[in-house]
């Protein structure tokens, strides 16, 4: 996400985290029939305490006939009542805990798929506002924190408030003075945990945010270790990930100075509240205004009470640490994504016409990319691209394929605006070979066939062998069953792109987009890979985007771009004859005139 102040602990807060139970509505009948039981755990732990402060009290009265007898018939009618009230406990807590894990699994498994495909249709520019790491991390500790909260903490919570309340209500019937002192106590416990709970729920976000940025940290250095270990910087690295560590460090225990401040006050003024109302209870029965079981009775309820009520901020504390979670994760979801699904789904294959195209990138608003460009690709047409460094060359690709919105200016595919078009439809009829090869982790054969969903392995093998990389992958002991790595370290650049070549072919686009393609190959694979290609562009539309301008000699029509504009097309022939900016170009990169005729 895009840098933001980050939201105070406000009503907007409690909404977006409500919105995350939504997701629970298909279990809503089993998440109901957990709090079925959870609601019977609680009566039946409050069962206990009126038995035994019953026994206890009537313990100590004298008997007027004592019957020895009938009081071993008692106390054995007791200790039954207490199994059975220990057994139906224990078979409640079973069920309580087993649906709610279950629900909340079910319902964060949808939330976490929703979450990872909506993140995927969301446009280029959220990616280049956002790190990896950080997205990540949403789908990871933020959703493992929100698993904990409601799985554990939340229902325990709900547990404890109805301990309290039913205790309450237990001990008001007891003694409704008694119960007037503890309650007068409510209101102070109320305003810290409101006042409190707002330093927490900040910093726990922060602690959040710190996390995300240690695990993009992480990734950036481990996913370019031979950069790090060839410049040396392993300290390097190491010291900023230390610096990000340390403000995880210094922002959590803040943090946890913050909630141990709330617990132990909350503790004090409750046991302080306690001991007070134990006092005048004593008092009470010294006087006669209470009897003694009553007075056991109202005695456990307190201990009881006492007890939930100084666990009860805790479990709040780290509630207010998962709506600082699920706020972030709720803003990713909220996040307009591409609308992949939108348009008509019928793809034209005709001529491609750029008019009046002007565009920034949304993170760099005030530098101009294309200015008022206007081009013609015909259907079936071999076009490059060539100029300098931020020219526009992938920026005309990549607006093709939509990756950016632009305000100014029309693409049209066969005379339709391309912006009208079903955008996931559109780019299956395309294929882009980027100059930076990143491959997924797994096999040969897993990263061509990515390139057509159901491909046999005779096709796979058939691309392989049109991006002159059957042979190379052959000599490996596993075949096309190799193990690539991450983001394909396993193989060399010039493997890699033919592997990526293949993933091309195997596609069978309609536009062909090759990015210096053949930039990593030696001048004998660069070859057999350019036969390849050429038989594979016939009657296919292309666009190739080079820097080695021997790559492009054959092309049907050569744009040199500057600044956003075309500043000369043609031919390669006419080009060189015009003796402008391609011929210099090209001078540069060849001291010998080979290409001159």
């Amino acid at each position: 996400m895009a840098k933001k102040e980050r939201p105070k602990f406000s009503k907007e807060s409690w909404k977006k985290a409500k919105r995350v139970f939504r997701y629970f509505a298909p279990y809503k009948f089993m998440f109901g029939l957990g709090f079925v039981f959870l609601i019977l755990t609680s009566l039946t732990g409050l069962i206990f305490p009126y038995v035994v402060g019953d026994l206890i009290g009537n313990l100590n009265l004298p008997q007027s006939s004592p019957d020895p007898f009938w009081e071993m018939k008692s106390l054995n009618a007791l200790l039954i009542l207490l199994i059975a009230i220990f057994v139906a406990q224990a078979i409640f807590s079973y069920f309580r805990v087993y649906i709610f894990n279950w629900v909340t699994e079910n319902a964060l498994n949808k939330l976490r798929k929703d979450a990872f495909s909506h993140i995927l249709s969301l446009p280029m520019s959220f990616f280049n506002a956002n790190k990896t790491g950080e997205l990540t991390s949403r789908l990871g500790s933020d959703i493992t924190t929100l698993q904990e909260s409601i799985t554990t903490t939340l229902a325990e919570a709900v547990r404890q408030t109805l301990t309290i309340i039913g205790g309450v209500i237990f001990i008001s019937f007891i003694s409704l003075k008694l119960t007037l002192i503890m309650l007068s106590s409510l209101p102070v416990v109320i305003l810290i945990t409101i006042i409190l709970g707002k330093f927490i729920k900040r910093l726990s976000k922060k602690v959040q945010e710190n996390v995300a940025k240690s695990t993009q940290q992480a990734e950036e250095a481990f996913g370019e270790i031979s950069v790090v270990k060839s410049f040396s910087s392993e300290e390097k690295e190491a010291g900023k990930f230390g610096k990000i560590a340390d403000d995880i460090r210094k922002v959590a225990i803040n943090a946890v100075r913050f909630r141990a401040l709330f617990i132990s006050f909350i503790i004090l003024f409750m046991t302080g509240t306690i001991a007070f109302v134990i006092w005048y209870g004593a008092s009470m029965k010294q006087s006669g205004e209470i009897s003694s079981a009553a007075f056991t009775q109202f005695l456990m309820y307190t201990i009881i009470l006492g007890m939930s009520m100084g666990s009860l901020p805790n479990m709040i504390g780290r509630l207010i640490q998962a709506i600082g979670s699920t706020e972030m994760l709720m803003d990713i979801i909220d996040t307009e994504d591409e609308q992949p699904e939108v348009g008509n789904k019928e793809i034209p294959n005709g001529d491609i016409e750029i008019r009046n195209l002007s565009f920034q990138y949304p993170s760099r608003p005030d530098v101009t990319v294309l200015d008022d460009l206007n081009l013609h690709i015909p259907k079936g047409s071999k076009t490059a691209l060539v100029g300098g460094s931020g020219a526009g060359k992938t920026t005309i690709v990549q607006l093709l394929m939509r990756f950016y919105q632009w305000e100014k200016g029309e693409i049209l595919l066969a005379g339709q605006d391309i912006k009208a078009m079903n955008l996931r439809e559109l780019r299956s009829k395309m294929a882009w070979v980027p100059q930076e090869i990143s491959l997924f982790n797994g096999s040969i054969l897993e990263n061509i066939a990515y390139g057509k969903e159901h491909s046999t392995e005779e096709e796979v093998i058939a691309a392989a062998k049109q991006a002159n990389a059957h042979e190379f992958i052959m000599n490996f002991p596993d075949g096309y069953q190799t193990e690539v790595g991450n983001r394909g370290i396993q193989l060399s650049g010039g493997q890699r792109q033919r592997v990526a070549i293949a993933r091309a072919i195997l596609k069978n686009p309609q536009l062909l987009i090759l990015d210096e393609a053949t930039s990593n190959l030696d001048s004998e694979s660069e070859k057999l890979v350019q036969d390849a290609l050429e038989n594979l562009l016939k009657g296919r539309t292309s666009i190739i985007i080079a820097h080695r301008l021997s790559t492009i000699k054959d092309a049907d029509n050569i744009l040199v771009l500057n600044q956003g504009k075309i500043i000369e097309q043609g031919g390669h022939q006419e080009l060189l004859d015009k003796d402008g900016v391609y011929k210099k170009m090209l001078e540069l990169q060849y001291n010998d005139r080979i290409f001159t005729s």
